[in-house]
């Protein structure tokens, strides 16, 4: 007889650990700031500022072109762009998203050796919806935490705690992986391993500088580990 997982419960961060959607939030930001009169911007400046939710890519994003370029926008054309970016990241979330290699396969093998998988991600719940579904990984999850699901996101430890509660796990039996300090940070402040890969979107920082428990190759090795 096999014995269970040591981990029942995975929780999983969306953006830069399980898809690569950094193309399609660049058009929407970029889409947005061109409403205001603001030149596109290249994609991979806008994929640092990945990690904490639209709304805060928006406020990176227009904080810094107002540094480089000596502007000062009106408060109008902030909330413009902010709002702007909901009309055009729900025209392009889902259209240029791709699984990273051997992640369709791990989900399948983790769901049937029998642990839990949760999608955690500070990305608001509705697009990370429209993402799941156009990689097809939409049934994969037993639960999807959205950056708006919550009254607070990661690294807040309610945010995975919330998962650990919903799906009637522990502390001691749950891991999450991510691909940034922030997801680092929400498994330590929720007392569970905090599990990273090299790849992602970390501020164009090396992720061991986040000092995680374990850093894997990507999600294949992850169940490898889990499951042998």
């Amino acid at each position: 007889m096999s014995k269970a997982p040591r981990y029942a419960l995975l929780t999983i961060d969306l953006d830069g650990t399980l898809v690569d959607t950094a193309a399609e939030i660049a058009e929407a930001a970029n889409r947005s700031i061109e409403e205001v009169g603001l030149p596109r911007q290249p994609v991979p400046m806008i994929t640092r500022l990945i990690g904490a939710g639209a709304r805060e890519l928006m406020k990176r994003l227009l904080n810094r072109i107002e540094v480089e370029r000596g502007l000062s926008l009106s408060h109008a054309d902030r909330e413009s762009a902010l709002r702007q970016f909901d009309v055009h990241y729900q025209a392009t979330a889902g259209t240029a998203c791709r699984p990273y290699p051997g992640v369709a396969d791990a989900l399948v093998r983790l769901r049937g050796a029998g642990v839990r998988l949760a999608c955690v991600t500070n990305k608001e719940a509705r697009y990370s919806e429209q993402v799941l579904a156009a990689c097809g990984l939409s049934q994969s999850f037993d639960l999807l935490v959205g950056g708006d699901t919550l009254v607070v996101k990661k690294p807040d430890a309610r945010v995975i705690g919330h998962a650990i509660a919903t799906l009637a796990a522990t502390r001691e039996t749950t891991a999450h992986l991510g691909d940034s300090h922030v997801d680092v940070e929400a498994a330590r402040n929720a007392g569970v391993a905090a599990w990273v890969v090299p790849y992602g979107y970390n501020g164009g920082e090396p992720i061991a500088s986040a000092r995680p428990d374990m850093i894997f190759a990507d999600l294949g090795e992850v169940a490898l580990h889990l499951l042998d």
